[in-house]
């Protein structure tokens, strides 16, 4: 009796789907222990540059030789909660829905867990089977990592300019100095950019990157070192 041929593609489907699980199981668990040359959101920018860029730069540094100010400068300016969720902000994505439904400008409520899976694995759709993927990243890299993992992570993929990425680069760039030397107030100045390192300058900064600067500040201030401590405590 010959296989029902809806049956065989089922199976078929089945271990394919299988297969691309366990794929990103263990790319995510290899990326616990080993630093990535290249990951997708760098890829596209290189395929696909909303600008001509001269020259791309990047530097991986392990999260020790990242000025602590860069580091709480991203929490205060992307993810406030990023020491005590497990991924996903919950209460920022019920706000974010609610001011949505009322205004013309879209609010974003991405944690730094899924703005890393976005940048590593993931392509700038704004579909929901994007959002899934991404939110099934997310939560493999909760389980396998560490806080301070995805940290440094993030620190090093991110672009805070055209063709720039990570902190090492970043604070070569704008500042002629290491990331491990990064004051305050230049931390703050590159966070402010984070939202669209294309449009918002850093070096000399325009009016927006120097306001959004001075309220992460006051936000650092008010989340302090216990922030950091709590991202570190697992190390």
């Amino acid at each position: 009796m010959r296989p029902n041929p809806a049956r065989r593609l089922l199976n078929w489907l089945g271990k394919l789907l299988l297969a691309a699980l366990l794929s990103t199981i263990v790319s995510v668990a290899l990326l616990r222990f080993i630093d990535p040359p290249m990951w997708t959101w760098r890829i596209e920018r290189a395929l696909f540059p909303p600008a001509k860029v001269v020259e791309v730069k990047h530097d991986w540094v392990p999260l020790e030789q990242i000025s602590r100010e860069l580091q709480l400068a991203v929490i205060a300016a992307e993810d406030q909660r990023f020491a005590e969720h497990n991924g996903f902000d919950m209460d920022a994505i019920s706000s974010a829905l609610k001011h949505n439904q009322h205004s013309e400008r879209v609010r974003g409520a991405s944690t730094l867990s899924q703005q890393t899976a976005k940048n590593l694995f993931m392509w700038s759709d704004r579909s929901f089977l994007r959002k899934g993927i991404e939110a099934w990243f997310t939560l493999l890299m909760e389980l396998g990592w560490d806080k301070s993992r995805i940290l440094e992570m993030y620190l090093n993929i991110v672009e805070f300019g055209p063709g720039i990425y990570g902190a090492e680069a970043a604070a070569n760039y704008y500042f002629g100095k290491p990331a491990s030397r990064l004051t305050r107030y230049e931390a703050s100045l590159l966070a402010a950019a984070l939202p669209n390192p294309w449009r918002y300058r850093v070096k000399p900064p325009s009016p927006y990157v120097l306001q959004r600067s001075a309220w992460i500040r006051r936000q650092m201030g008010q989340l302090g070192q216990v922030t950091l401590n709590k991202v570190h405590q697992a190390d």
